[in-house]
């Protein structure tokens, strides 16, 4: 279902990013105009390190944010988009360093929690990955999303159950969110819960969601 999920969103993403991957690189060409004038401006640097992340140039903006950071440590955005930006350069413990770090200047920080964890499951950190996502859920125990993501890792886990409820906390905090429905929907279909799938799989289509893929989806899972 993620694999189905992802592929849509791939094709949408993939149109829109036809049609403004010009936009994007006039806005990138300006803002690295702008910063031959004006070579401290931290504003200017994030603007180009902004566009350098939507263009996926993950060194120029490790560059940037390195940049930035070298003058002022303290800089949130620059240490959360550089350990995304390490992240996706698969240099993994230096991802790990900003998170760190920048949950030493604001701890608790939900973005870089999330961040740090999902990381640490990448990586293989399991104990560490599952202390920091039940940590997250303990201080955030209102957010859908923290939910989600606790059920994301149980599910890689093969911790379906365990997922199949944190889904189902997350639904509650957000019923209109069809992501975490049809999320759950997959789960109880390998679970061999179909009835209960079944339901998840209306509920979707009611938010909006199409009905054929997720029904295939749903009556072949195993």
């Amino acid at each position: 279902m993620r694999k189905a999920l992802l592929l849509a969103f791939l094709c949408v993403a993939m149109s829109v990013w036809a049609q403004d991957k010009q936009a994007l690189r006039d806005s990138l060409s300006k803002a690295a105009d702008e910063l031959a004038y004006y070579p401290d401006s931290t504003d200017l640097r994030l603007k180009k390190a902004a566009w350098n992340m939507e263009l996926e140039q993950w060194e120029y903006a490790l560059d940037e944010y390195s940049r930035i950071l070298s003058r002022h440590p303290e800089c949130l955005a620059a240490l959360f988009y550089r350990a995304y930006a390490n992240e996706r350069l698969r240099r993994y413990n230096f991802a790990r360093l900003d998170y760190e770090n920048l949950l030493t200047f604001v701890p608790g920080n939900f973005e870089a929690l999330l961040g740090l964890a999902l990381l640490n499951q990448k990586d293989h950190h399991y104990t560490e990955a599952m202390d920091q996502i039940n940590q997250l859920v303990q201080q955030h125990p209102d957010s859908a999303l923290a939910y989600a993501a606790r059920a994301g890792i149980e599910e890689e886990r093969q911790q379906l159950e365990l997922a199949v409820y944190d889904y189902g906390e997350a639904i509650r905090r957000a019923p209109n969110d069809p992501t975490f429905i049809v999320a759950r929907a997959s789960l109880l279909a390998r679970l061999g819960r179909k009835g209960e799938a079944l339901e998840d799989v209306e509920r979707a289509v009611r938010l909006g969601v199409p009905r054929g893929g997720l029904l295939k989806t749903v009556r072949t899972k195993k």
